[in-house]
């Protein structure tokens, strides 16, 4: 085998192992039956009334729980960039059964295996949506700063109480 594909495996090795011990350090919710959409128009609307409040354009986007996109909404004027990254960090916050803000604390000490795994979003403003003990989905917002997303998504959350 040559030297380069060695080293890739290697490497490949080093990130799972890593992601691995990550996952195994902590125990996380099981995963539950999918949101319904109903429920998910439910986080939207509680979601964009506070982005609404704070005079901020946001994307707000909503996912079963295997990250499949269930609902979105973008308010106008909201920066290109931000329905792509709503939908990544709900997706990451779904899969991988934790707050986006987890992953980014977990990066900024140093353990970068998230930046290596395909899917996973570390920034600020994606969390699980938690039913019964159970992850049914996850919500991502985009378009403020990150602690302003997250905020946005967790008033979302306060709308399926």
């Amino acid at each position: 085998m040559s030297a380069p594909k060695t080293i890739m495996r290697f490497s490949s090795l080093v990130v799972f192992a890593a992601f691995v011990t990550m996952a195994s350090a902590q125990q996380r919710p099981p995963y539950g039956p999918e949101i319904i959409l109903d429920n998910a128009k439910k986080i939207a609307a509680a979601a964009i009334a506070e982005a609404k409040k704070n005079n901020w354009n946001v994307a707000v986007a909503i996912v079963d729980n295997h990250g499949a996109l269930v609902y979105y909404e973008r308010m106008d004027d909201t920066q290109s960039a931000s329905p792509v990254i709503a939908v990544e960090k709900a997706r990451s916050a779904a899969m991988f059964r934790r707050t986006t803000r987890e992953m980014q604390e977990t990066v900024n000490k140093g353990n970068t295996a998230f930046l290596g795994i395909p899917g996973a979003t570390p920034v600020t403003g994606g969390l699980p949506i938690i039913s019964g003990g159970k992850i049914i989905g996850g919500i991502g917002v985009s378009g403020v700063t990150s602690d302003q997303d997250e905020q946005v998504a967790k008033a979302g959350l306060e709308g399926l109480k």
